[in-house]
């Protein structure tokens, strides 16, 4: 008599508020600098993109998700303007996507803006990123560029979106 499989285990989620510096970051930016590197056909080093105490309190911040304790998605965010967040290296680790964290990431992001007082979101995405765009227009981003044209044509894709700010 074989045993009779029980219902899959369960995972568990929790957000870390950390700094591009956390060792547990390391892996997923070096996968995402890999995947732009790819993408792009040019190498690209994110560690010289933006100094790191932009993506830190009480300007920016610096997610990752994590899977019963595991690194499986980040993304991070700094101040544009005075009450506007720019969104910057949103990724899912490729063994992990599909499965909405992504949206995850994104959705905490932006509570976190919003809970420090910014009332729009801002985010460029790179032309040859479907996945991106596609999350974006999910998630109620308007596209700041003509949807119709090609993405190769136009660069870097502009994206906002307005927050409303959390009540007391």
């Amino acid at each position: 008599m074989s045993a009779v499989p029980g219902p899959p285990p369960t995972t568990r989620l929790t957000i870390r508020h950390t700094t591009v510096h956390d060792p547990l970051a390391r892996p997923l930016l070096e996968e995402l600098t890999h995947e732009y590197s790819t993408r792009y056909e040019k190498p690209v080093d994110l560690s010289q993109e933006y100094p790191a105490e932009e993506f830190a309190p009480p300007g920016g911040a610096f997610l990752l998700l994590l899977e019963d304790g595991s690194p499986v998605a980040g993304g991070a965010y700094r101040r544009y303007d005075a009450h506007t967040a720019e969104l910057k290296r949103i990724w899912t680790h490729s063994a992990h996507r599909r499965r909405g964290l992504a949206r995850r990431v994104l959705d905490a992001l932006e509570r976190e803006a919003a809970g420090r007082g910014c009332t729009r979101v801002f985010l460029t995405t790179g032309p040859r990123q479907p996945e991106a765009k596609g999350l974006y227009l999910a998630a109620g981003y308007r596209p700041l560029f003509d949807l119709s044209a090609a993405p190769e044509s136009i660069g870097p894709l502009p994206f906002e979106k307005h927050l409303e700010i959390p009540q007391p």
